[in-house]
């Protein structure tokens, strides 16, 4: 643990937190960490990681490597969002990190992996109540059960608690009434046609392992015009708001999953604070009555549920929590992606991201942290993250800080992850959502959104695709950049072409003294021809970017250095210089280049010929006097050089 905080601190590993499951899940770890006065770091991939998108899905993933386990006091794994059409390939990563880089105690919730002690999800009581609610409620005595598939863990046990309960009721379970499908619209789709073809006997109730495969049964069988629930009662879990909105709502349990998330933070308090008291979280069977079971929906809560999704185009902006409750309407209807990669610069295009944070309120401070080279087109990394970070954007509701540009960034190292997080201070517990930022594989930086564990707002689908509009910009800032590059600088050696010195000589004589002078060192590559003719053009370009190498190592900060010609290059500068300038560059110069020639062990030494010229600013009329002046220079010791050779 941090030396820093003396707070505990817990780190969540999750994905695609607006569904249902991801809700629940944090809000039984916040309210035990809420009891207990811990901080929570949320780590989470905003998307599913059953995305077919490969690339995108490999640039969310890698928000995972971000944790330096070292400053946590237990970790917790919720293997249902880190498993990928049941393959544990992540989640087999993510054990062997924790086995070699965890010293804090590590659970893992509702799937083992390894000998990672686990939590499984008490919903055995709920399972079995679903089953009752079909037999005892409604009568139904030939039940279908279907779950996911039989390799995945959850699908399994749920199966084998319907099977047992409706055994338990002395009612015949035949094969075919033992469904092993998908997790998903389509399984239960399947189902339904199978009932509607006949090629399995029609049951007059369906027990779905979630709502998803209640949906896509219920659209499935209407389609063969058998009615729900008149002919066939289906009943879903999960209590998703994707059930309720449905054209026919669906009946479904909210699982127990917050209840055992809770009792994960439980065990890791029992590890790190043996002596202190254990607090029980309380919870009860949730029954969402919809339309396809018969009993008396909760229209209240499908009314809510479609409100929640509708696309307002005009939203109700005298209501004065709609900032509470921003939906994908006032999003979309905010053009913040058309402002965002209108930005001409990096400053500007941050600025119009922080101005935007408004739409994913509330939060006590919100931050961007990037890599220190984000804007450059090469900086392509995939896994992990660099050395060093900077939040290059900070918007607080506290008073504390509000910055975007460049200049206001604050580099920190990245094993910190966000360095106020373990700042030992009085305010409340918080929780720390880590989001990534990225483009397809690249890694950009992260998101970093704190609110405050009493806060009941979570992660949603508008701030998903708020974050996905934050990629878009800032990838297309790095775009414009590049051509920005390619426009003033040579690609060779990325040198200033002379465009590009226009603009940076401009930018210096705006910005010079009255008492500066201008600096002009031009420098120009020895026998280029003779190592073409002899050793090939790739020496020849060897030796120009050795040139250029050692012309970049002596050119100062208030200095621009350009490619002028093939091997010809200028130093040029706006300051205080005299006529000492000149002579103490050329022997840098020449110390450098001497010394790169000594390490590139060629058959040919790479020299260049120099000149310096140095004019005070209100004695000139023209820069190019002053060019002028230093290539006659150099000319004349290159002259020199040959006679000497001679």
């Amino acid at each position: 643990m941090s030396p820093l905080k003396k707070r505990k601190t817990i780190a969540l590993l999750t994905s695609n937190p607006e569904t249902k499951h991801g809700k629940l899940i944090i809000d039984g770890i916040s309210g035990q960490c809420r009891k207990y006065g811990y901080d929570l770091a949320v780590f989470c991939a905003m998307t599913s990681m059953n995305i077919t998108i490969t690339s995108y899905k490999e640039g969310e993933q890698n928000i995972f490597r971000l944790p330096n386990y070292d400053l946590f006091d237990g970790v917790i794994l919720d293997t249902a969002m880190l498993t990928e059409n049941n393959s544990t390939a992540l989640l087999d990563e993510l054990y062997a990190t924790l086995k070699s880089s965890c010293k804090a105690p590590v659970v893992a919730l509702d799937m083992p992996v390894g000998d990672i002690p686990m939590i499984s999800h008490k919903n055995e009581n709920i399972l079995r109540e679903m089953c009752r609610h079909a037999i005892e409620v409604h009568g139904r005595e030939h039940l279908c059960l279907i779950t996911g598939p039989k390799e995945d863990y959850a699908a399994r046990s749920r199966m084998e608690i319907f099977a047992d309960e409706v055994r338990k009721h002395g009612l015949e379970l035949k094969e075919e009434n033992i469904v092993y499908s998908d997790f998903w619209y389509t399984g239960g789709s399947v189902l339904a046609a199978d009932i509607g073809e006949g090629r399995i006997s029609a049951p007059d109730a369906i027990i779905c392992g979630n709502d998803y495969l209640a949906i896509g049964a219920i659209y499935k069988l209407g389609k063969y015009g058998i009615r729900v629930p008149e002919d066939i009662v289906v009943l879903g879990f999960e209590g998703t708001d994707e059930g309720a909105g449905n054209t026919i709502s669906v009946s479904s349990y909210e699982p127990n999953d917050a209840s055992s998330a809770a009792k994960c933070v439980d065990y890791i308090r029992s590890v790190i604070e043996p002596d202190r008291e254990i607090m029980p979280y309380e919870s009860e069977i949730c029954f969402h009555a919809g339309m396809s079971c018969g009993c008396q929906p909760d229209y209240t809560r499908a009314i809510q549920s479609l409100h929640d999704h509708i696309f307002f185009s005009a939203p109700n902006y005298a209501d004065e929590e709609m900032f509470d409750h921003i939906d994908m309407g006032l999003l979309m209807e905010s053009y913040m992606y058309e402002e965002f990669t209108g930005a001409d610069t990096p400053d500007e295009c941050l600025g119009m991201i922080n101005l935007k944070t408004f739409l994913i309120f509330p939060f006590v401070n919100f931050y961007i942290c990037l890599r220190e080279d984000w804007t450059d087109e090469h900086a392509d990394d995939t896994v992990g993250y660099p050395k060093k970070m900077k939040i290059v954007t900070a918007n607080t509701a506290i008073g504390e800080s509000y910055f975007h540009t460049d200049k206001e960034s604050v580099t920190f190292k990245t094993e910190l992850m966000l360095p106020r997080m373990f700042e030992n201070d009085d305010s409340e517990p918080s929780v720390y959502y880590f989001s990534p930022i990225h483009f397809g594989r690249s890694t950009l930086g992260y998101a970093v959104m704190q609110r405050t564990l009493t806060d009941k707002h979570r992660l949603n689908l508008v701030f998903r695709n708020w974050l996905r509009f934050v990629n878009n910009a800032l990838e297309m800032m790095r775009s414009k950049m590049k051509l920005l590059k390619m426009s003033v600088r040579d690609e060779m050696t990325g040198a200033l072409n002379r465009r590009g010195m226009v603009i940076e000589l401009d930018r210096l004589l705006r910005s010079a003294n009255a008492d500066d002078s201008l600096f002009v060192c031009v420098i120009d590559m020895d026998r280029l021809k003779y190592i073409n003719d002899t050793f090939g053009h790739t020496e020849g370009d060897t030796g120009i970017k050795t040139v250029s190498t050692a012309a970049s190592s002596v050119t100062f900060n208030n200095e621009v250095l350009v490619r002028a010609g093939r091997d010809e290059f200028y130093i040029i500068g706006v300051g205080k210089y005299d006529e000492t300038s000149g002579e103490k560059r050329i022997a840098a110069f020449e110390k450098v280049i001497a010394a790169l020639t000594a390490a590139n062990e060629k058959p040919y030494p790479i020299t260049a010929s120099l000149g310096t010229a140095v004019r005070a600013l209100n004695e000139l009329t023209d820069y190019e006097e002053v060019v002028n002046e230093a290539d006659e220079i150099m000319y004349r010791n290159k002259t020199a050089k040959k006679c000497q050779r001679s």
